[in-house]
């Protein structure tokens, strides 16, 4: 704390700073701008190309803990938690042109796997998940996951000399190999031996891009209907109804529209990743009820590129419903000269933290790639193309008015 005051002295920034100008051309703003009905942002978007650069370039100006951690600041028994490094400590960080992204510090190492015995919510949070989770999305035209991407930051110059938290900089602290570490206080992780460590200052880690502000852009938070049990030993209906997806298509939204059929394209995005932690979903509502969901929070995924949780698939197998163009697209993927893991391989590349994957992973996404595949045609096999492929390739162009409004 009090070399933080002294840093602050220093540059002279108790004294009120003159007010920043909101650039019309800042990558953040554009990208804001770029949401629309289809996705977060075109096929073809130089604006998120910049964004990602801006991302990992860009001075970080300040620096703090989420909202949801505000919030919880506190409120929790350090003592109840089950496994508290297995929650992702997580902080806001600011940059020029009113940028903000969500910095995810690197908690476990590429080539570990999670744990057998490890429930999917009590497991680690990966940043290089959230990295190739953007990734992955982008391939398969969803477009529904922020841009994200991988940095390496100096947590003393970019976090603990920039914050104006005053509990964030206490946490900070010099381990005995000389590295400057923090950790957070409850309900995450409440100790220091959970903390994250420098090397002794550099910590690699990913940073998704916020999206707008809630007042600009309300979004709605939504249980997911094929949520899992968070209890040791409970089930949820669908886990042992193998008929609970006719239940599901006679309740409202679900009964029409697109919403089940986007649930189907989320769950065949997490089959691929691995992550079981899909409790709930986002959507903005200014699109309606036929909006794309939000593919938010993937830092569970690709935990074990051994084992195929074919669970996940649940909404399709249950429903045996699926978009023609999310079909057209996982039947490209599969073909040898567009080969997911060698798509996702050269995609990948173009990040700072390569490589983001192992190679197992990699290939893992192809075997998983062929279980939908597999999983489409035993539907087709039973209830006829007709159907189970949904077509939704002759849809018209949204109009300009659908796009979301911001004001600057």
């Amino acid at each position: 704390s009090r070399r933080h005051k002294l840093y602050r002295e220093e540059l002279n920034l108790t004294s009120p700073a003159a007010p920043l100008l909101l650039r019309p051309e800042a990558s953040w703003l554009q990208f804001h701008l770029g949401i629309s009905r289809e996705g977060l942002y075109p096929r073809s978007s130089p604006t998120v190309s910049r964004l990602l650069r801006d991302m990992q370039d860009f001075t970080t100006i300040s620096a703090d803990y989420s909202q949801d951690e505000k919030a919880l600041l506190g409120a929790c028994d350090c003592s109840q938690i089950v496994k508290p490094s297995g929650v992702h400590l997580k902080l806001v960080l600011r940059f020029q042109d009113f940028g903000k992204a969500m910095f995810k510090p690197m908690r476990q190492r590429r080539e570990e796997e999670t744990p057998e015995d490890f429930f999917y919510f009590v497991d680690f949070q990966r940043h290089n998940a959230e990295i190739a989770a953007f990734h992955l999305d982008r391939i398969l035209d969803f477009r529904r996951v922020p841009p994200t991407v991988g940095r390496l930051i100096n947590v003393t110059k970019e976090i603990l000399e920039v914050t104006k938290n005053e509990i964030l900089q206490s946490v900070f602290f010099v381990s005995p190999a000389s590295n400057v570490c923090f950790f957070a206080k409850c309900p995450y992780m409440c100790k220091t031996e959970y903390a994250v460590c420098g090397n002794p200052h550099l910590l690699e880690g990913s940073l998704s891009a916020f999206l707008p502000s809630l007042n600009l852009a309300p979004r709605l938070s939504i249980p997911n209907p094929w949520i899992r049990s968070y209890s040791f030993d409970g089930k949820e209906e669908w886990e042992v109804n193998p008929l609970y997806c006719n239940t599901v298509r006679e309740i409202y939204p679900y009964s029409n529209g697109n919403r089940l059929l986007n649930i189907i394209d989320m769950a065949i995005f997490d089959f691929l990743t691995g992550n079981m932690d899909r409790h709930h979903y986002e959507m903005f509502t200014k699109f309606g009820d036929d909006g794309f969901l939000l593919h938010l929070d993937n830092a569970r995924g690709f935990g074990r590129h051994s084992h195929d949780e074919t669970s996940i698939l649940a909404p399709l197998s249950q429903c045996c419903m699926i978009k023609r163009s999310t079909l057209l697209r996982l039947q490209l993927l599969a073909e040898p000269e567009y080969r997911l893991s060698d798509v996702m391989r050269e995609s990948l590349l173009q990040d700072r933290l390569a490589p983001v994957l192992t190679e197992p992973h990699l290939l893992a996404l192809d075997r998983r790639l062929q279980l939908i595949l597999k999983a489409v045609r035993k539907c087709i096999d039973t209830y006829g193309e007709a159907k189970v492929v949904a077509d939704d390739t002759t849809q018209p162009k949204a109009p300009a008015s659908d796009r979301v409004k911001l004001t600057t």
